[in-house]
């Protein structure tokens, strides 16, 4: 368990909800975002990498996360929860904000060091998912890939869901691939072991 030598995951607390750059922490601590689709569980992974029930509020509402909510640990690192993307309820202009702002966050921050983007193991990439996944390419941002919910699926069909993601996004096999569940805990130290390879 790499990620306990280096960090007290129990000393983590919200920080700060930002919309622009001039709200960001100005420091140099390392940062890690999270981005996937507004029901694709990140809440419930930042709670589960962090052994914490509910510092990232999920919500049976997807799109409630509005802004980039900064996430302190251990006053070592930091996660950074982009609104959640693909969700159709939220109005086209509001949409196209998010779209700028996460933007803006991930081509222009120094402190980013890799992006954590979740997909839903159970089905296919959605276009949302595969836009992310070229864009986080494009700008040559690591990128690592984690598929939840899991345990929603029979364990020898993994496999097979994980060739169909790969497929899909065209994975760069630079990249890392977990297989991950917030309620069994399956893919906790591979998720901590990829997030610290890049600190």
């Amino acid at each position: 368990m790499a990620e306990e030598t280096f960090l007290n995951t129990h000393n983590a607390s919200i920080l700060l909800s930002a919309a622009n750059k001039s709200h960001y922490p100005q420091d140099d601590l390392p940062e890690i975002a999270l981005a996937g689709r507004s029901n694709v569980g990140k809440s419930s992974f930042i709670n589960c990498l962090l052994g914490r029930k509910n510092l990232a509020r999920t919500s049976s509402k997807p799109g409630k996360t509005q802004l980039l909510n900064f996430f302190n640990i251990d006053d070592k690192l930091r996660f950074v929860d982009v609104p959640g993307y693909g969700y159709a309820k939220v109005s086209k202009t509001e949409r196209a904000k998010w779209g700028k702002m996460i933007e803006e966050y991930l081509t222009s921050r120094d402190n980013l060091r890799a992006v954590v983007s979740l997909v839903d193991m159970r089905h296919d990439p959605s276009t949302d998912d595969v836009q992310m996944y070229e864009f986080l390419k494009y700008y040559e941002i690591p990128v690592i890939v984690v598929a939840t919910k899991a345990d929603k699926i029979p364990r020898g069909k993994w496999n097979k869901h994980e060739s169909a993601i790969k497929k899909k996004l065209n994975f760069d096999k630079e990249d890392s691939f977990i297989i991950f569940s917030s309620e069994t805990r399956q893919g906790y130290d591979e998720a901590w072991d990829a997030i610290l390879d890049h600190l």
